[in-house]
């Protein structure tokens, strides 16, 4: 038995999926069967594919923690040629920061919550409890790997794993693009020209709570967002109070959440027509 064999199923045993390295760090690549993921794998191995081959085919997706897949034969040829063991950190539930060099590990130490390190060939990994979407070059040297994504074995490493934070899973978010300005129509006036609400108060409470339940959607948010403009024109679209700077307001929330101008429009102009306006 191959010493990177033996190390994958002692780590199949603790629960950590592995797969074998080839030369230069990286997975070895599909089958004939598979080629060109004619086997059903998705493009670029970005999720797991239906494919149930017996080579260690798709890169990550193919680290397994079942020793009859790893000790088959040909995962066994696959052992003997390898040059490293990685891991699939998000099927053992862990999240690693790979950081790439001094510079990055200098960050960490002075931005990140102590926990378990293992030294790399240039930096450390940090490997934290808890998973989150892979992404490399969220800052310089600093990479993450966990759900779709391979770290190289080095060692258990030393320290005590602590929690995934918050300003790890920060480094994967987008800032929002600034919100295009839009012209909308905005009602006009009712007949009396005589607002019915007693205060401004009243409508910039109005506004603020379609605002939060914008921000707040977390599913279906061109939905939510039809339906937060109604409901603030049910409210204020007869009377004239609606201004072009609250209707800024509502679509700068609505773009934020990944709403382009054009949906934007579309649902206040649907909101219109619902409500006759």
């Amino acid at each position: 038995m191959s010493e990177h064999l033996r190390t994958a199923l002692t780590l199949a045993a603790h629960g950590v999926p592995p797969l074998p390295l080839r030369v230069g760090k990286v997975p070895f690549g599909n089958c004939p069967t598979c080629a060109r993921n004619a086997c059903g794998g998705r493009p670029n191995m970005k999720t797991p594919g239906p494919c149930t081959c017996s080579q260690p085919c798709h890169g990550w997706a193919a680290a397994t923690t079942d020793p009859n897949v790893i000790n088959s034969t040909p995962w066994e040829r696959a052992w003997r040629k390898a040059a490293g063991v990685a891991y699939h950190p998000g099927g053992a539930g862990v999240t690693v920061v790979d950081l790439d060099n001094a510079k990055a590990i200098a960050w960490a130490r002075a931005s990140l919550p102590a926990t378990r390190t293992v030294p790399t060939t240039r930096g450390e990994h940090w490997i934290y409890r808890g998973i989150m979407q892979g992404a490399n070059g969220v800052r310089p040297g600093v990479d993450i790997k966990s759900t779709m994504a391979y770290a190289r074995w080095l060692g258990p490493g030393a320290g005590t794993m602590a929690a995934l934070p918050d300003v790890v899973r920060a480094l994967t978010v987008k800032a929002p693009a600034p919100a295009r300005p839009v012209a909308v129509t905005v009602p006009a006036s009712s007949a009396s020209g005589v607002c019915p609400h007693r205060t401004p108060t009243y409508l910039d409470r109005g506004i603020a709570m379609a605002e939060q339940r914008i921000t707040e959607a977390r599913e279906a948010v061109h939905a939510t967002v039809y339906r937060a403009f109604l409901a603030v024109l049910s409210t204020h679209g007869r009377c004239g109070c609606l201004t072009e700077t609250h209707t800024a307001r509502l679509f700068t929330a609505a773009q934020a959440k990944g709403e382009s101008a054009r949906h934007c429009t579309e649902a206040w102009t649907n909101a219109l027509t619902t409500l006759g306006l």
